[in-house]
């Protein structure tokens, strides 16, 4: 059965999620619609990155991935279709695949269907729609879109060496109040060669061992653990750890190693 996966700051209190998820069943009545998430922060295409760059490759081969972030129509943003890793995202060329993306995709066309004009403040729900559904059904990239090389190009903010130290930042708190940070455990390893540790950060609070998992200390106890993601994560057993430990958006982390 064709996958179309939806990530999008469409929230779920207005009807532009319905009116999207009708346009794509209206279509292809036999796809089966996933929800990555519909509650990223409004126009935020790093958190959607994030998101969709650390959850994509769960899904079969030729999943479609359709992003809803900062979509409007406007002079300068195209429109693009790609595929990267044999999966398809359809989205606008407006940063996000280069912060998606750690190689260059397989395929990318910049999409020429035709804008149905009364769809010009939605074309969620009339160009992705359509290049989606094309794509769930096998339709080839270059049926839908002239093929380009280059795309908008954005940096992910990446945590800096300074001798004995790693400093990072707070990049993204998960429902659970947990902690994320841009340090990866590959980034962590290669510098770490072994040598013991502590984690600082706000409010002179310290970590200096790694859990497997988060039960490893008792309730209400901090500790620190790479996630899912493969990033760093500052985390309470069964707490809030971005509230109790003041931890938000962009706040410094640094790793020390003895």
């Amino acid at each position: 059965m064709a996958i179309i996966t939806l990530t999008t700051d469409l929230g779920d209190k207005d009807i532009y999620q319905a009116a999207l998820k009708g346009s794509i069943y209206k279509l292809l009545p036999s796809v089966n619609i996933v929800d990555i998430t519909n509650s990223v922060a409004a126009f935020n295409v790093q958190q959607a990155a994030f998101i969709l760059k650390n959850s994509f490759y769960y899904f079969p081969e030729d999943t479609v991935h359709l992003i809803g972030i900062d979509t409007v129509y406007n002079d300068h943003t195209k429109y693009l279709a790609v595929r990267y890793k044999k999966h398809y995202f359809v989205g606008a060329d407006n940063g996000i695949f280069s912060l998606m993306f750690d190689q260059d995709p397989e395929e990318i066309v910049e999409i020429n269907i035709m804008q149905d004009l009364k769809f010009l403040h939605f074309p969620l729900a009339d160009i992705f729609v359509k290049a989606a559904c094309h794509l769930a059904q096998g339709g080839k990239l270059t049926e839908i879109g002239i093929p380009v090389h280059d795309i908008e190009n954005k940096m992910n903010l990446q945590p800096v060496i300074e001798k004995n130290l790693i400093k990072g930042v707070v990049i993204y708190i998960d429902s659970f109040q947990n902690v994320i940070t841009n340090i990866t455990k590959e980034f962590f390893n290669n510098v770490q060669q072994g040598r013991r540790f502590v984690l600082n950060f706000k409010r002179n609070e310290t970590i200096n061992h790694l859990s497997w998992h988060y039960n490893e200390v008792p309730v209400g106890e901090k500790l620190c653990l790479f996630g899912i993601s493969d990033h760093l994560e500052i985390a309470i057993n069964k707490g809030n750890a971005s509230g109790l430990l003041g931890l938000n958006l962009n706040d410094k982390v640094i790793i020390e190693f003895q």
